[in-house]
């Protein structure tokens, strides 16, 4: 029987910035609710990875009366 091993946490979150990133680069800015929507993750990852994203200055995130959009920096 062959094991798979899990990843990280760290590299779970660390793959899905870069999927946010690529999806930032080809498509645009969008909101948070939106971006949950359209990446295929949990959204505590999907959160977690725009945290790292806007840690490394790599994201920008406009807030308006209804919503968080975030774009590339």
């Amino acid at each position: 029987m062959a094991i798979v091993a899990e990843k990280t946490g760290t590299t779970l979150i660390g793959e899905t910035a870069g999927i946010i990133w690529k999806y930032l680069n080809d498509s645009g800015p969008i909101t948070l609710t939106k971006l949950a929507k359209e990446i295929d993750g949990s959204r505590d990852v999907i959160m977690q990875a725009v945290g790292w994203l806007a840690r490394e200055e790599k994201i920008v995130i406009r807030e308006d009366a209804r919503s968080k959009v975030i774009d590339l920096a």
